[in-house]
């Protein structure tokens, strides 16, 4: 069996890792098509580098640009890529622009669609995510919902049951695969820290970096909190462009430490010793909770609904310094209660074992051979 995979942001490279692997054990010829939507070498190649991950096989890279003009360069450069491989299914992960498009080409090709991470929603349509996942979803023949929450949505929106599969969270299998292999890295050295006496803090939606006033609240609650906790902020591309144009991002205090992006295992290293993670990052969110290390969540929702239920994670809509300050500094040593939501580590064989059972789906659209 022939599977064409595509990915092209770094928490696709992530998942991505367990799911090869699985595929590889099952003997599935896999092609991996990176879109080239996360380019840079900090966002990108660092992960397949530091993660043994298989090499793509095909780089279309079509780099930044606006949603539609990205969008639309994906489909241009995937649809003569997937019509020469002939994959019996396609292989989409998240909610991304490169999500959308790996779905949108193979329908209109009709090769079947299998995506992981299915039934997530945050019920705003403002949110680029949002769109593409719903978008996804209608069209994927084979839905890997990582939670019952996510079956649960999908079957409120008639989606039949035959085509859904609960599968746990990839990146839950990631942290334990990769685990011990972050314990080697030395970030905590590099940067002098010492475990539960620093904020770790991350922020890259576009509802936040390209607002003045809520990235304002942010840097503004971040400095705040630094008065008692050093705050370690590894800064996305878009943050930084951001905080230059906006004039934000000069004469922070020394507690607040502005870092280039990491890679996956310095992340995991810093996110287990941190006291209170901040972010805007749904993987980020889950990989708190794997942590067992308190989360404020600057937004106004969440799709990870099962960490606010649990108490390890608090929204905080950025709009005031001084609640996004009160809320990191008040969440010290807080802890939630124990569960299980995300599964039991082995998402990434489940997965593989009804990608190569793909055929036996029921269609998406009716009609399809």
């Amino acid at each position: 069996m022939r599977v064409l995979t595509v990915i092209g942001a770094r928490p696709q490279f992530i998942k991505a890792g367990p799911v090869s692997a699985a595929l590889k054990k099952l003997g599935v010829d896999e092609i991996i098509v990176h879109t080239g939507q996360h380019y840079d070498c900090s966002m990108s190649q660092i992960f397949f580098d530091e993660l043994h991950l298989k090499p793509p096989d095909i780089n279309l890279n079509v780099g930044s640009g606006s949603h539609g003009v990205q969008t639309g360069a994906m489909l241009a450069a995937l649809d003569p890529v997937i019509t020469s491989a002939k994959p019996d299914c396609v292989l989409v992960f998240g909610d991304t622009n490169s999500t959308l498009a790996g779905a949108l080409a193979a329908v209109k090709l009709h090769i079947p669609v299998a995506h992981v991470e299915a039934g997530l929603r945050a019920f705003n349509r403002a949110i680029p995510e949002e769109i593409n996942r719903l978008v996804a979803d209608s069209i994927s023949d084979l839905l890997l919902a990582p939670t019952e929450t996510a079956v649960k949505n999908l079957l409120a929106e008639g989606i039949p049951e035959q085509r859904i599969l609960r599968t746990g969270d990839v990146m839950f299998d990631a942290a334990i695969m990769y685990g011990e292999l972050a314990l080697r890295s030395a970030i905590l050295d590099r940067l002098g820290l010492v475990p539960q006496q620093y904020v770790l803090a991350t922020v890259h939606r576009a509802d936040n970096t390209d607002n003045a006033a809520r990235l304002g609240a942010i840097v503004g609650g971040l400095v705040g909190a630094s008065a008692k906790l050093k705050v370690i902020w590894p800064v996305h591309p878009r943050t930084r462009k951001a905080l230059s144009s906006m004039d934000l991002g000069f004469h922070l205090p020394r507690t607040v430490v502005l870092t280039e992006p990491l890679g996956y295992l310095d992340m995991l290293q810093l996110e287990r010793n941190a006291t209170v993670i901040v972010t805007d990052s749904g993987g980020v969110q889950k990989e708190a909770f794997f942590c067992e290390v308190p989360c404020v969540t600057l937004r106004d929702e969440t799709e990870w609904t099962e960490l606010i239920g649990l108490g390890w994670n608090v929204l905080c809509p950025p709009v005031s310094s001084e609640a996004i300050a009160g809320a990191i500094l008040s969440r010290r040593l807080q802890r939630g209660l124990s569960g299980t939501p995300y599964g039991d580590g082995n998402a990434a064989h489940r997965i593989a074992e009804a990608v190569t059972n793909v055929a036996r789906v029921p269609p998406a659209l009716p009609g399809w051979q």
